[in-house]
């Protein structure tokens, strides 16, 4: 199969610490970050992955080139910004197959991508979300579920007990057909809130290791937790 990672970001709230890179480029344990993604996706015979890339793309693009292991690497490059929905829209240009995974650049949810293309498959779903259930979080917004459905997105406020978005989708490559969208557009707010209602959006909750290292708290705690797992 193949993959899209979102990688296109300013990581405006990292640049206190990281500015000489793009956010998926940062250095955890001397690899960056984007390096761990490749090495996840490579474990599950991942064979082509398109970097949808923006911000400092000339870095992404001299220091991998266009093969990575076993996987061929293709480039989407937004000379503006599109946003998180824009991106995947333009990147799915370059999938062939009938499904893809599409993962955030500055996450990392150590899911198993063959049970959650299973359920994908199993209910038909156009859209598949990981969920990682959590307690005490404000950060994120909260993902609402109904067996293994999501039927409603809560905006980032104190939450007690939930889940939140693990970053982790698997799509179908034409997800965006016969939907009129704007060339820039948030997926989440813009995209997933708003054809709730229309698309068959299923939930793979999953207990794995999560972490994303868009602040610097969190990229400092990568620094330990991370480094064992190339």
């Amino acid at each position: 199969m193949e993959a899209i990672v979102l990688v296109g970001g300013l990581g405006t709230r990292l640049k206190t610490i990281v500015s000489e890179v793009p956010k998926p480029m940062a250095a955890i344990g001397g690899y960056p970050f984007l390096t761990y993604l490749l090495e996840y996706l490579s474990k599950y015979n991942i064979k082509k992955v398109i970097l949808a890339t923006g911000y400092m793309h000339e870095k992404i693009m001299d220091y991998y080139g266009y093969r990575y292991g076993g996987i061929v690497i293709d480039y989407s490059i937004e000379y503006e910004p599109l946003g998180t929905g824009g991106a995947i829209k333009k990147a799915l240009e370059n999938v062939s197959e009938k499904d893809v995974f599409i993962l955030n650049g500055d996450s990392f949810f150590d899911i198993n991508l063959n049970h959650i293309y299973s359920k994908h498959l199993a209910i038909d779903a156009d859209l598949t979300l990981s969920l990682k259930p959590m307690i005490n979080f404000e950060r994120y917004g909260n993902v609402k579920t109904t067996g293994e459905r999501v039927v409603g997105f809560e905006e980032k406020k104190f939450t007690i007990k939930g889940c939140v978005n693990g970053g982790v989708y698997v799509a179908k490559s034409h997800l965006f057909n016969d939907i009129v969208l704007p060339n820039k557009f948030s997926f989440e707010t813009d995209f997933l809130t708003q054809q709730l209602g229309r698309l068959v959006i299923a939930a793979y909750k999953s207990e794995s290791y999560f972490i994303d290292i868009g602040i610097p708290s969190d990229y400092l705690r990568a620094q330990s937790e991370m480094v064992n797992l190339i």
